[in-house]
């Protein structure tokens, strides 16, 4: 049986860093014993039901139905739902683009990823779904649409969806295509201002960020002003690649601590000055779809005094989840830690408050959250939503190729371009170091 590490926002991403699992004492006078029962209802159904059924479809809709009542990240994945998030994770997927999670008996839309069938037809955070190729998803978990979004390259899908600012629900026909999660995208502002887009953390994504930077970097001429970290839309992914990320740029100190159940199997991650970029201004782009592990980054940034975050409030996803391979090729995906910021602080139902609240839609309001989902774990106590602390710069000048459409990318640039009079108004930071 094979265990691997993940942070991930919905279903469709997972992780692969091998872990320890804590074995269930399987007491012969606890709730093992219940399997009797189980077997008889089984024995029953497959002996009297009306019509012939089908044995593993009985059996892997009971592992489901147990693991459904756990929180809305633990999950079971048949063999082929199991295959295909292995393919996600690994950057490339036949389908339309769409990462979703569950709100009540609803299906909805954390975000398109860009490029894909899904983005260009328009899809954005908040979408619900309505029917996929006719079926009604309502009630279904977002594993079961995924499964019906996936598919060969070329083949069509039809996906009914509603938007609060439509009338009434609309209908796409989309292509399925492949779908290529180039994770680290890059371009440069005003010569000098880096502007780096992470969409997920899967394999390799410090790498290609490493790449990204430097080859802004020698377009800059060498130095760079500024960086712009976008990690909006990020659902998360795999812990140790957010963990590199961020120790790219710091130089010192926690990045992040997870603890198992009652506090213990304490793990902190540090980091090291020997990979720290030099201390350009950072500032940080999250939104209400910045979930899991990029939280963890956007945090530890934030605390560390490293980096200024702008936006609105992230997803909220305070959980680590571990991704198990059973022997008949399904998958199991289990929630076993919680995570904590540098500053101790946990973003669980929360999410992380930027330093400055700049809206890019009315739309931010409708994205789905992790206070949102039915039977999520509840915020830890004491540990209220923040409030921003900080103003944006005064509008600068528009450089002819700044965003049109894009007002926390333009707030972002401008801040690096007023940051020496910006800095001024920045507070001590929180914490340099942090114990668990």
């Amino acid at each position: 049986m094979k265990r691997f590490l993940v942070l991930c926002a919905c279903a469709m991403l997972g992780g692969f860093v091998a872990v320890r699992v804590a074995q269930a004492a399987r007491d012969p006078a606890g709730p093992y014993r219940k399997l009797d029962v189980f077997s008889h209802v089984l024995s029953l159904i497959e002996n009297n039901y009306v019509e012939p059924v089908d044995e593993a479809k009985l059996v892997y809709g009971a592992i489901d139905g147990m693991i459904h009542t756990l929180d809305p990240h633990s999950s079971f994945m048949d063999p082929r739902s199991y295959a295909a998030l292995k393919e996600e994770t690994e950057g490339e997927y036949g389908g339309v683009g769409l990462e979703l999670a569950t709100r009540g008996d609803d299906v909805v839309v954390v975000a398109p990823i860009d490029d894909t069938p899904a983005s260009r037809a328009g899809f954005q955070p908040g979408d619900r779904l309505i029917e996929i190729d006719g079926r009604a998803v309502h009630g279904w978990r977002e594993t079961e649409a995924v499964r019906a979004l996936v598919g060969p390259p070329g083949t069509k899908v039809t996906v009914k969806a509603h938007r609060a600012a439509w009338g009434e629900p609309r209908t796409f026909t989309l292509v399925r295509d492949v779908v290529r999660l180039v994770s680290v995208e890059g371009k440069l502002f005003d010569r000098k201002l880096a502007y780096v887009k992470i969409k997920t953390f899967q394999d390799r994504t410090d790498g290609y960020l490493r790449k990204s930077l430097d080859s802004l970097r020698a377009e800059a001429g060498g130095q760079l002003g500024g960086l712009v970290l976008d990690l909006r839309h990020n659902p998360g992914g795999l812990l140790d690649q957010a963990v590199k990320v961020a120790d790219r740029f710091l130089d010192g100190g926690v990045i992040v601590t997870t603890k198992g159940r009652s506090g213990k199997n304490v793990e902190v991650e540090r980091a090291h000055a020997k990979s720290a970029e030099p201390r350009y201004p950072i500032i940080v782009l999250v939104d209400g779809g910045t979930a899991s592990a990029s939280e963890i980054v956007a945090g530890a940034l934030q605390d560390s005094g490293r980096a200024v975050v702008i936006g609105t409030r992230t997803f909220g996803k305070g959980s680590v989840q571990t991704v198990i391979e059973l022997e008949d090729g399904s998958g199991l995906k289990l929630t076993i830690a919680r995570y904590y910021t540098p500053s101790g602080r946990s973003i669980q139902e929360r999410g992380i408050t930027p330093d400055v609240w700049v809206k890019a839609s009315a739309a931010d309001d409708d994205a789905p959250r992790e206070q949102n989902l039915p039977g999520h774990f509840k915020g830890e106590e004491g540990s209220a939503i923040a409030s921003a602390s900080l103003q944006p710069p005064a509008p600068q000048p528009p450089a002819p190729d700044d965003p049109q459409d894009d007002p926390q990318l333009k707030v972002a640039l401008d801040t690096l371009r007023t940051w020496a009079v910006f800095k001024r108004t920045l507070p001590q930071p929180a914490v340099r170091t942090a114990q668990p």
